[in-house]
């Protein structure tokens, strides 16, 4: 698979992680309750919402911990702001890397962001620099090692998909945003479970990378973005073969 399917698989297996949990759901609580300020606390009329409902209860977060999470973006218990920031660079070997963070301190996240860069052989770049390389779009990946592949696709492509690539033991579904929804149920009506589905930027170009110790460097980087509080999400362009990808995560 891609570099940015390889790096959402090792997230998603480590938000499973029961240490990591409290981190996985306080992460999606900035996202509520930047969504329920933004549009509002009521799901059915807000996207944004439903799809930030949807990742916490992937990640069996408590219903009254979601609920909270809304209240504070409506306002009902108390007022609480979290801005977001886009920060861009690159990392080892020149690959293109987006942080998408929610902080309430930018004073305090970007200078954190740059770190992290720097002590990983990277460099955060100018507004701008690398966002033009990722084109926003829905992704969703299932295990082909249990699933029809014919199924999948047929499922798929009638739901809005704009592509369907079987890569090793993974099926990976793309679809533009607004599709996102509809090919999300429409997989899960047929019973088909999806390791990965998420909105995602997925990368047009990628950096092929075949030396095992300049991909556990890249694989550091982004873990180390992951374990910061106010990111969100990383991105990149990399590209990690399936087998050096085995030995380092």
């Amino acid at each position: 698979m891609s570099g940015h399917s390889h790096w959402a698989g090792i997230k998603h297996k480590k938000a499973a992680n029961d240490a990591k949990r409290g981190k996985v759901w306080s992460k999606i609580a900035r996202m509520i309750i930047v969504a329920a300020k933004n549009g509002g606390g009521d799901p059915s009329a807000n996207l944004s919402l439903r799809y930030a409902i949807d990742k916490g209860k992937a990640a069996n977060m408590p219903k009254d911990t979601i609920e909270k999470a809304i209240k504070k973006g409506t306002g009902d218990l108390g007022n609480i702001s979290f801005e977001e920031v886009l920060y861009e660079g690159y990392g080892p070997c020149g690959v293109a890397v987006m942080v998408s963070a929610l902080t309430d301190n930018r004073n305090r996240t970007g200078p954190e962001i740059k770190k992290i860069f720097e002590k990983h052989g990277g460099s955060l770049g100018a507004s701008g620099c690398v966002n033009w390389l990722f084109s926003q779009k829905g992704l969703i990946a299932v295990n082909s090692a249990n699933t029809d592949e014919e199924q999948v696709m047929e499922v798929a492509l009638n739901a809005g998909a704009d592509d369907v690539i079987t890569e090793g033991d993974m099926i990976e579904i793309t679809c533009a945003p607004a599709a996102y929804e509809e090919l999300k149920k429409a997989i899960e009506e047929k019973g088909i479970s999806a390791d990965i589905a998420e909105i995602s930027m997925v990368p047009q170009t990628t950096v092929a990378i075949n030396d095992q110790h300049k991909a556990e460097r890249i694989v550091s980087l982004m873990e180390a973005f992951d374990d910061h509080d106010d990111v969100q999400n990383a991105y990149s362009n990399f590209d990690i073969p399936d087998e050096i990808m085995e030995k380092i995560s």
